[in-house]
C-alpha cells in the first residue's frame, strides 16, 4: 500500500502537467485581443491595446507562451483576476476557505443522513417507509439546485424571515470583521476564536439555506446509491452464512452488510466532496456566497481568463487528489482490495 501510496503521489505533477497544457492550449482559441483584456483597467490603458499584447508576448509561438506562464506558476503567479480585482492567488486564498467552511458544514450531513436513509430504506424494503423515501428521493434527484434555492429564499427569508439571505454576513457584522485577527480564513472559526460568537452565529445563520439547498440535491443520489447497495450485499451469501450462525440482525446489518454496501457511497462521496471543495457554482450563486463557485461565475462572464485557468487548475488538482484518497479508503473498507 506505501508503494501506491507513493506511486500515485508521484502521478499527481504529471497529471497536473497534461491538464496545464490542455488548459493553456484551449485559451489559444481566443484572440490576442481577447486574451489581452484582463490586464486592460482603463481607457488609457486599452488606447494601447497592441503595445500590452506586444509586451505580454500574446501572439508568441504557443510553447514559449506556456514556458512564460509555467515559469510564472512556479513562482506563485497565476496571473491577475479582473473578476475579483486581485492576483489569482490572493483570490483563491481568500475565498477557499469560504468553500471549505460551507463544505464542512455540508459534506458530513449529507454522507450520514444518505447512508442512513439508504440503509433503512433498504432494510424494510417495500414497506412504507422505504415507499416514502423512493419519493423523497425521485423528488430530491429532478429538482434543480436554482429553483429550490429560490423556494427557500422565497420562503424562509421573503417571507417568514426566519434566515437571513444572500451574503455571508449581515451588514453590521461586515464592519466588524476587520477587526477580527484571521487565523483560519474561516468566519465561523475565527471568529470563535477572537471570542466573536455573534459573528461567528450569523455567519452559520447564513450557511443554512445554501446547506439545506446543497443537502437535498445532491443526497438523493447517495441515499439511491446506498439503498441498492445495500439491497444486493442483504442477498450475499455471507450474509446469509452470519445469519445461520445466528448472529444478531444489528450485528449481520451493521458490521457485515453496511460496510461492503459503503463501497459505492465511497466513490460517490469522494466526487461529492470534490464538487464541494471546487465551489458549489449555483448555490454560490444563488445565495451570493462569497466562495471560488461565485468568483468563477463572475470571471467566465467578464472572460477573465486567468481567473478561470486558476479556478480550473485548482478543481482538477482536487480531483486528482481524492481520487487518490478514494483509492487508499477502499483499501481500507474492502480487504479483498489488494495494491500492487
Amino acid at each position: 500500500m506505501l508503494n501506491f501510496t507513493i506511486r500515485r503521489l508521484v502521478q499527481i505533477p504529471l497529471v497536473m502537467l497534461i491538464l496545464s497544457v490542455i488548459v493553456i492550449g484551449l485559451t489559444q482559441l481566443l484572440t490576442p485581443e481577447q486574451r489581452a483584456a484582463p490586464y486592460i483597467r482603463s481607457e488609457q490603458q486599452a488606447a494601447r491595446l497592441e503595445q500590452i499584447i506586444t509586451e505580454r508576448g500574446l501572439r508568441d509561438p504557443f510553447p514559449v507562451q506556456y514556458g512564460r506562464w509555467f515559469s510564472n506558476v512556479v513562482k506563485g503567479d497565476l496571473g491577475y483576476s479582473k473578476a475579483s480585482n486581485k492576483e489569482v492567488t490572493a483570490t483563491i486564498a481568500e475565498r477557499l476557505p469560504n468553500t471549505i467552511e460551507l463544505a464542512l458544514v455540508t459534506a458530513v450531513p449529507i454522507l450520514l443522513i444518505s447512508i442512513w436513509l439508504g440503509t433503512l430504506s433498504a432494510l424494510h424494503k417495500d414497506k412504507l417507509i422505504d415507499q416514502i423515501l423512493r419519493v423523497v428521493v425521485v423528488f430530491g434527484y429532478s429538482l434543480p439546485t436554482f429553483v429550490l434555492g429560490i423556494v427557500l429564499l422565497a420562503v424562509f427569508y421573503a417571507y417568514l424571515g426566519w434566515l437571513p439571505g444572500a451574503g455571508q454576513l449581515d451588514i453590521i457584522n461586515q464592519f466588524a470583521v476587520g477587526d477580527l485577527k484571521r487565523y483560519t480564513g474561516m468566519m465561523t472559526v475565527d471568529a470563535a476564536l477572537n471570542g466573536r460568537w455573534d459573528i461567528a452565529w450569523d455567519a452559520l445563520r447564513h450557511m443554512i439555506l445554501p446547506a439545506v439547498t446543497l443537502l437535498v440535491v445532491l443526497s438523493a443520489n447517495l441515499v439511491k446509491v446506498m439503498r441498492n447497495s445495500m439491497l444486493e450485499v442483504l442477498t450475499s451469501d455471507y450474509v446469509r452464512t452470519a445469519r445461520a450462525k445466528g448472529l444478531s440482525s444489528k450485528v449481520v446489518n451493521g458490521k457485515h452488510a453496511r460496510r461492503n454496501a459503503l463501497l459505492p457511497i465511497v466513490t460517490l462521496g469522494g466526487f461529492l466532496v470534490i464538487g464541494l471543495l471546487g465551489g458549489s457554482i449555483i448555490t454560490e450563486t444563488i445565495f451570493a456566497y462569497p466562495g471560488i463557485g461565485q468568483w468563477f461565475v463572475q470571471a467566465a462572464l467578464q472572460l477573465d481568463i486567468a481567473g478561470v485557468m486558476g479556478f480550473t487548475l485548482l478543481s482538477a488538482l482536487l480531483v486528482v487528489i481524492m481520487s487518490t484518497a478514494v483509492d487508499l479508503l477502499y483499501g481500507v473498507l474492502d480487504p479483498r482490495v489488494r495494491f500492487f
